[in-house]
C-alpha cells in the first residue's frame, strides 16, 4: 500500500475495525462497505447509532448508500478533485488541527527553491524527463538546515514550507470544480465538507474507509495519498475514533502483501533485490534501503534474519548470509508484465492458484489466449474453474480465435481444499492474524495449498541434491524441514507460523518482540512485522478467543507487535498527555516512566515525550519523544512526499486513461504521465473522448457472489439469489438507448463485447458534468461461462494498464458503448465488435 505507506509509514489500515465506533464522522469512499464488507460494517452502524455521521460517496446509489446520512454520486476518475476539496476546505475554513500538524507532520519543512508544482508546469512537477517517462525528484527534497535535517518554519508562514505549498497546490479544488468536475452540486459538496471536517480538534475525530473502487485506477495511490492528507491535517491518524481503513481481506489480501505473492517486495515490505549495483552484495543492499533513523535503520536485521529463516545454518557472515542466493528482479515481473510475456511466447509454464485468470484478470480475453502459449498450466481449484478449461470451452472457442487441437498447452487440474479443511492463518482488514483450525478433513484427492507447496519444495530439493551446479546452490541450502502428519503427510501450520514470528538461535527460543531482531544471524524471522505473534512455544496468539477492551485485544494478533491502531503515540501531544478525556488512547504515564494505556503503544515504550536525540544517535533513539511515525526518519507524517513515488509528492487530477471528458484541471497532460497503458493491437484504448464509446463503464462487487465466482457460481442458493449478470443503467439512459428493464443490452470496449441483462434503476443517475449530461454504466464482474450461474465475462473489456507505483490496472473508469439487444454468437460477435471500433470514426475529436 504504498498510497497510504509513503505518507504513513506502513502497509495496511492505521486503525482497527472496532474503533470506527468511537467516530464521530465517517467518509467511506471507493467502497460499498454494507455489501463488501457487511461484518465490519457493523461498526459503522454502531457509530452512527452514537450519533455520527456517515458520508459515502459512489457513482452507484447502493447498501451503503441507503445506510449513510449522506450520500454523494459522484463522475468515476474524479475521487481527487473531491478529496481535493475537502483539503482546500480544511485549509480555508480553519478546520486544521495545527496543534497536531505543526509537531507530528512534515507541514513545517521547507521545500528545495527549485521545486515547481503543477501549477506551474500545467501538470507536471520538476524533474519530468519526457524521453523516459520518469520523474528524478532532486528538486521535490527539503532544504536543509543545522545538522543536515530539515529546515523548518513553525509558524507556518515561509511561502517554501510545505502547508503553504500545499494551500497553493489544492487552491483550485474549489466548490465550483467539484460541481462542475465531479457532478456534484455545490451545496452538497459543502455540506459533506462542513460534516466530515467539523470532526477534528482535540474533542472529535473522523475515519475515512476505501477499497478497490480507489485503487484500481491509473492514479489510485495518490488517491489513498490525498485522503492521508486530509487526515493529518485534520489530526485523525493515531487518534481513536480516526484513522484510514482500507478495506481489505478476501481470501487474505492484507497477508498476501504482508508476506508476500507480489514480485517486487519480500515479507515484511522489505523491496526484492535487483540485478545490479545496489543489489551486488548485502552491504549495498541494506545500505540503499537503511534509514539513519528510526525503524527502517533496522533494515539489516530484518533482512538477516529472513535470510536466516531461509538458508538455516547455510546462511553464514562469510557468504552474506546467503544473499546471493536470492532471486533478483531483470524487469517488471508483475501479473500485467508477466502475462504480456506469455502472450508474445516468452513464457513455458504457469502455476494458478486461489485466482482465476480467465474471469476475474483485465482483459480476460488478452490473458485466455496467452494461455494457449504455455507448455504446461497448473491449477489448483475446488472446481474446474475457466482457467483451468479455457482450452476447450472459452469464449475464444466458440468464436473460431482458438483450436483446441492446434493448443499444445498441457493442464493439470489439481483438488484444493476449501477454507474449512485447512488450517492457518488469515491476515484481515485491520491487520489481524487469526489462526483458522482444521474443522473437517479435506475430501478424496484435495489437499491445501500448504501440503502442496511443501511436498513441491521436497521434491525440487530432492532433485537439486541430485545435480552439484552452482544454480542449484540456493535451493539445496533452503531449510525445507517441515513436520507432517497424518495419511496426507500434512504439514504443521503451527510450526510454519512460529518459523514467521522468529527464533533466537543461540538460546533456542521464540522471539516476544521485533525489537529482539539481530543483524549478526543470531536471530531468524520469516517476517518481522508478524515477530510476537508466537512468542512462546504453547503461545499462539492468532488463535486467541478472548476479546476484551474496546479494541477487541485478546482476539487474534495485530501487527506489529499487537498495536491496534498504528502511530498511537499521535494520541497524545507532543508533552505526552491526552488530547482530551473523551479521545484518550496512550500516554505517559510519569510515575511509572513508560507509555500506557488503552492499546499497545506503538512507540518504545520507555522513552520519554522530552527525549532528544543524543549527537550520534541512530535508530529509534535518533528520534525524539514527540514522532509518532517511527518508519520515516523524520518521524513525521508526511503531507508532502519527497521520495518513494514515482508519478509526483502530492496528489493532482489526472483523467482515467480512458475518459469522456478532457482534463479541464491541467489540460496539458490528460493522464497520469508516468501509468503505462500497455498499448498494443491485443489491448488497445479509446480515444479520450470517443463518439464510439460515450459513456462511464464502472464496476463492482456484489454480497452474494465472491469475486471471480469460482467459490459461489457453483452453489445452488448462491447461484438463485445472484442468476445472471447484470448492468444498471438510469431511466435516462435507458429512454435515451431504448433499453428495456429485464431486457438485453450489449456492451463493448475497445477490448471486447459482453451482454447482459437490463436493470433500470435511479440508482445510477447521469451527471451534469461540464454543463452537459453524462451516463455512468455499472457493472459487477463475478460471472463466467462455467457453473450455475453463469454469464458473460466483464473483465473482457477492461484494459490492462500499470499504475505507476503499485502497478494496479484501472477498473473502475473506463468508457464504454452501450446497444438494446444480445450480442452475436460465434464469429457474429468479433464482426459486431469490429464494427462498433469502425464506426463513427469520421466525428472523431482531434
Amino acid at each position: 500500500m504504498p498510497g497510504l505507506g509513503t505518507s504513513l509509514g506502513r502497509g495496511g489500515a492505521t486503525t482497527a475495525l472496532q474503533d470506527l465506533a468511537s467516530a464521530d464522522a465517517i467518509l467511506i469512499m471507493g467502497s460499498s462497505m454494507a455489501e463488501n464488507h457487511p461484518v465490519g460494517f457493523q461498526w459503522v452502524l454502531e457509530a452512527r447509532e452514537r450519533g455520527a455521521k456517515v458520508i459515502h460517496v459512489d457513482p452507484r446509489f447502493n447498501r451503503t448508500s441507503a445506510m449513510a446520512d449522506i450520500w454523494l454520486p459522484l463522475r468515476a476518475g474524479t475521487d481527487i478533485i473531491f478529496l481535493g476539496g475537502l483539503i482546500r476546505y480544511a485549509l480555508e475554513e480553519q478546520r486544521v488541527f495545527r496543534e497536531y500538524v505543526v509537531p507530528y507532520t512534515n507541514a513545517p519543512f521547507l521545500v528545495n527553491e527549485h521545486f515547481r508544482d503543477t501549477e506551474d508546469l500545467d501538470g507536471l512537477f520538476s524533474g519530468w524527463d519526457t524521453e523516459t517517462k520518469t520523474y528524478d525528484p532532486a528538486t521535490w527534497q527539503f532544504e536543509l538546515g543545522a545538522e543536515g535535517k530539515p529546515a523548518t518554519d513553525p509558524t507556518l508562514e515561509h511561502p517554501r514550507c510545505v502547508y503553504q505549498i500545499l494551500k497553493r497546490h489544492f487552491a483550485r479544488y474549489t466548490p465550483e470544480l467539484v460541481e462542475q468536475q465531479c457532478g456534484i452540486p455545490r451545496a452538497e459538496f459543502l455540506k459533506a465538507a462542513d460534516v466530515f471536517t467539523a470532526a477534528s480538534g482535540r474533542e472529535r475525530t473522523a475515519a475515512i474507509c476505501y477499497a478497490l473502487g480507489w485503487t484500481q485506477h491509473s492514479n489510485g495511490v495518490q488517491i489513498v495519498r490525498a485522503a492521508a492528507i486530509l487526515q493529518l491535517l485534520l489530526g485523525n491518524i493515531g487518534r481513536p475514533g480516526g484513522g484510514i481503513m482500507a478495506l481489505r481481506g478476501h481470501a487474505s489480501i492484507q497477508g498476501s502483501t504482508d508476506i508476500p505473492t507480489l514480485f517486487d517486495i519480500l515479507p515484511g515490505y522489505l523491496p526484492m533485490p535487483w540485478f545490479g549495483p545496489d543489489s551486488a552484495n548485502l552491504r549495498s543492499y541494506i545500505n540503499k534501503h537503511r534509514q539513519p533513523a528510526g525503524l527502517w535503520s533496522n533494515f539489516g536485521k530484518y533482512a538477516i534474519s529472513l535470510l536466516k529463516a531461509y538458508y538455516g545454518p547455510a546462511a553464514i557472515p562469510e557468504n552474506d548470509f546467503g544473499f546471493h542466493w536470492m532471486p533478483r528482479l531483470t524487469a517488471d515481473h508483475s501479473h500485467f508484465g508477466y502475462w504480456l510475456d506469455m502472450a508474445d511466447g516468452n513464457m513455458e509454464g504457469l502455476f494458478v492458484m486461489g485466482q482465476n485468470p480467465a474471469v476475474g484478470a483485465p482483459n480476460s480475453r488478452l490473458e485466455r489466449k496467452a494461455m494457449a502459449q504455455l507448455k504446461w498450466l497448473v491449477v489448483r481449484e475446488m472446481v474446474e474453474t475457466e482457467t483451468a478449461s479455457f482450452w476447450y470451452d472459452s469464449p475464444e472457442i466458440e468464436r473460431g480465435e482458438l483450436d483446441p487441437k492446434k493448443i499444445a498447452t498441457e493442464v493439470f487440474l489439481f483438488p484444493a481444499a476449501g477454507s474449512a479443511e485447512k488450517s492457518g492463518t488469515f491476515t484481515n482488514t485491520q491487520r489481524l492474524l487469526q489462526f483458522r483450525n482444521q474443522a473437517v478433513p479435506p475430501a478424496e484427492d484435495a489437499r491445501s495449498e500448504a501440503w502442496f507447496m511443501v511436498h513441491l519444495g521436497r521434491r525440487l530439493k530432492e532433485r537439486a541434491a541430485r545435480d552439484s551446479r552452482p544454480r542449484n546452490a540456493g535451493l539445496n541450502a533452503l531449510t525445507w524441514n517441515y513436520t507432517t502428519a497424518g495419511p496426507h503427510h500434512e504439514p504443521d501450520m503451527e510450526e510454519v507460523l512460529r518459523e514467521i514470528n522468529g527464533y533466537n538461535l543461540m538460546e533456542n527460543r521464540l522471539l516476544q518482540h521485533s525489537s529482539e531482531l539481530k543483524d549478526d544471524g543470531s536471530t531468524s524471522c520469516g517476517a518481522w512485522i508478524y515477530c510476537g505473534v508466537f512468542p512462546a512455544e504453547n503461545e499462539n496468539r492468532a488463535n486467541q478467543r478472548h476479546a476484551h477492551g474496546p479494541l477487541g485485544q485478546g482476539w487474534g494478533f495485530a501487527w506489529p507487535n499487537d498495536c491496534r491502531i498504528l502511530y498511537n503515540r499521535a494520541s497524545a501531544q507532543p508533552d505526552g498527555k491526552p488530547w482530551s478525556d473523551r479521545k484518550k488512547l496512550v500516554w505517559w504515564d510519569e510515575a511509572q516512566r513508560e507509555w500506557t494505556g488503552l492499546d499497545t503503544p506503538d512507540f518504545p515504550r520507555t522513552m520519554p515525550p522530552a527525549h532528544q536525540p543524543a549527537p550520534g544517535s541512530t535508530g529509534l533513539d535518533a528520534l525524539d519523544g514527540s514522532s509518532p511515525f517511527l518508519l520515516h526518519s523524520d518521524g513525521r507524517g508526511w503531507l508532502f512526499v519527497a521520495n518513494g513515488l514515482k508519478d509526483g509528492p502530492l496528489p493532482t487530477h489526472y483523467e482515467a486513461l480512458e475518459s469522456p471528458v478532457r482534463n479541464a484541471v491541467h489540460p496539458g497532460q490528460q493522464k497520469n504521465p508516468p501509468a503505462q497503458m500497455k498499448q498494443r493491437p491485443d489491448n488497445v484504448y479509446a480515444a479520450s473522448p470517443d463518439a464510439r464509446f460515450p459513456h462511464i463503464l464502472t464496476t463492482y462487487r456484489l454480497t452474494e457472489h465472491h469475486t471471480a465466482g469460482g467459490m459461489s457460481r457453483t452453489l445452488p442458493h448462491l447461484a438463485e439469489l445472484q442468476p445472471e449478470l447484470f448492468t444498471e443503467v438510469s431511466p435516462e439512459l435507458a429512454e435515451e438507448c431504448s433499453l428495456e428493464h429485464g431486457g438485453w443490452a450489449t456492451l463493448a470496449t475497445p477490448r471486447g463485447i459482453v451482454e447482459a441483462r437490463v436493470l433500470v434503476t435511479s440508482r445510477m443517475r447521469p451527471l451534469i458534468v461540464n454543463g452537459g449530461r453524462i451516463h455512468q454504466i455499472g457493472l459487477p464482474y463475478h460471472w463466467g461461462y462455467r457453473g450455475r450461474a453463469k454469464g458473460d465475462v466483464v473483465n473482457d473489456l477492461i484494459a490492462i494498464s500499470e499504475e505507476p507505483n503499485v502497478r494496479i490496472m484501472e477498473a473502475k473508469a473506463l468508457v464504454c458503448d452501450i446497444q438494446p439487444g444480445r450480442r452475436g454468437t460465434g464469429t457474429d460477435a468479433l464482426t459486431q465488435l469490429q464494427s462498433r471500433l469502425a464506426s463513427k470514426l469520421k466525428d472523431q475529436p482531434r
